[in-house]
């Protein structure tokens, strides 16, 4: 089990250094104004804005920063989880669905609530030497509640030898 979750959570939290955080690794996510709003080990909520960086044609947030935002929402638990772990952990997405129930047209707020499957997904990677899959939701949804997009994506997990 990694002992390093609280840190990573603080990490997050901090609104100076994930901000650059993303600038740097993820700029992106940075301009178009994706935010971590919430986050424990068990789950993350995360939005984005519909604005002028991340607008499509026609007049709603480009499809790619609805994936980047809900995308956020599962990566920030699985690097919840192993961060500074021993052994070190490679994670990769290697799958993602979506399906879009309405446009976008204001701030879309993500979820995804399956950080303890993650968790257990990393362990049992952790245990085995060999690389596990997990298949997690993000949904998001508009500020009158509406459901917006849903996402599966596809996490990839290895101990490092």
């Amino acid at each position: 089990m990694n002992s390093n979750k609280d840190e990573f959570i603080q990490l997050v939290r901090n609104r100076f250094k994930f901000p650059l955080f993303l600038l740097t690794k993820l700029p992106a996510a940075f301009f178009s104004g994706v935010k971590v709003q919430q986050i424990d080990e068990a789950g993350a909520t995360v939005t984005v804005p519909y604005k002028w960086f991340s607008q499509n044609p026609f007049k709603s947030t480009y499809f790619a920063c609805l994936a980047m935002a809900a995308e956020l929402s599962t990566g920030v638990l699985a690097m919840t989880h192993t961060f500074k772990s021993n052994p070190a952990i490679s994670m990769l997405v290697t799958g993602l669905e979506a399906a879009y129930f309405k446009k976008a047209t204001g701030i879309t707020t993500f979820t995804c609530a399956q950080g303890l499957d993650i968790n257990q997904t990393i362990e049992a990677a952790i245990a085995s030497g060999e690389g596990k899959t997990i298949k997690v939701k993000s949904t998001g949804i508009n500020n009158n509640g509406e459901l917006v997009a849903e996402f599966f994506i596809t996490w990839s997990f290895k101990a490092k030898k």
